[in-house]
């Protein structure tokens, strides 16, 4: 008989880390499952605006989040995709890629993943040359001529990083104007390694086995730029599409209330995968110790009996 579990959590970032911290001291019988620890956070740069720490890397705070999670010894299942979330009755059914989990009640705090530019080339040279994550794959590129592309607070963090360790960095932004925070741009712009290609798109990323250039186009005007990395910097788009019957918007971010409850019964979201304004590692935090103490009311008033 398959077993059924209070409350499975759905991803393991900042803000299903706190929910399985407070299901922990709750003492509730559950489950995290994910395909990673840390989610977003892990692939930040340099974080200056969470409580309790003036500075720390993104990196190291997943590493933290890691550790606070695994104090509690937690029961986690790691490099598991969830496929599909099913409610039938008082059981909510969780189908994996390598197995199928049941629990009363189920918190999805499963994050964002990156958008793609959708041009030629792109899966061709993934990880040949093309990235989309800086702080994993920066220090590769070391002295070598690299492209972010994106104008928000994502590629000029990229951008930050890279310009201390690349030859040269062009920001391709399809915008007029750059939109990320102001301190960001202005350190950028005062780099002498940085060139910025506003109103420009990339229509091709091109090469032999790895990335050597790419196509830009401006104005109807194109050229090609010699560059030995691609780093895609231009947003993130919600890990959703397994929840079907759940209600989203039109950006398939998952609706919730001010008490994390979606349309579901039992079901509750917390995090970047949410309608929730602001996508923020300390937002996601909060919203995930929220998100548990909806999930145990919850699970308090039905007394469930296995």
């Amino acid at each position: 008989m398959m077993k059924i579990y209070d409350l499975i959590i759905i991803g393991a970032g900042p803000a299903g880390i706190t929910a399985s911290v407070y299901a922990a001291r709750k003492q509730l019988d559950f489950l995290v499952i994910s395909i990673d620890v840390g989610g977003q956070t892990a692939w930040s740069g340099e974080v200056e605006n969470y409580t309790g720490y003036q500075f720390i890397s993104g990196p190291e705070l997943a590493q933290k989040f890691e550790e606070h999670l695994h104090k509690f010894k937690t029961p986690l299942k790691e490099n598991e995709e969830v496929l599909a979330l099913e409610k039938t009755d008082s059981l909510i059914r969780v189908k994996t890629s390598r197995s199928d989990y049941q629990a009363h009640s189920v918190i999805i705090a499963s994050g964002k993943k990156s958008r793609e530019l959708m041009v030629e080339g792109e899966k061709e040279f993934k990880n040949r040359g093309l990235t989309y994550c800086a702080t994993c794959d920066g220090p590769l590129f070391a002295g070598k001529v690299v492209a972010v592309v994106g104008g928000g607070n994502s590629a000029l963090d990229a951008a930050l990083q890279l310009m201390k360790i690349a030859k040269q960095v062009y920001v391709i932004n399809n915008t007029a104007a750059l939109t990320g925070d102001a301190v960001m741009q202005d350190k950028i712009v005062q780099a002498t390694n940085t060139t910025i290609f506003n109103n420009t798109l990339v229509t091709a990323v091109l090469g032999d086995k790895f990335v050597n250039r790419i196509k830009i186009k401006n104005r109807n005007q194109q050229e090609e730029l010699a560059v030995a990395g691609v780093f895609v910097e231009i947003g993130l788009v919600p890990n959703s599409g397994f929840a079907k019957g759940v209600n989203k918007n039109s950006q398939n971010e998952i609706i919730v209330d001010a008490r994390n409850r979606t349309n579901i019964e039992g079901v509750f979201a917390a995090g970047d995968v949410t309608d929730v304004p602001e996508k923020q590692i300390i937002i996601a935090a909060g919203e995930g110790s929220k998100a548990l103490l909806s999930a145990f009311h919850y699970l308090s008033r039905n007394n469930f009996s296995d």
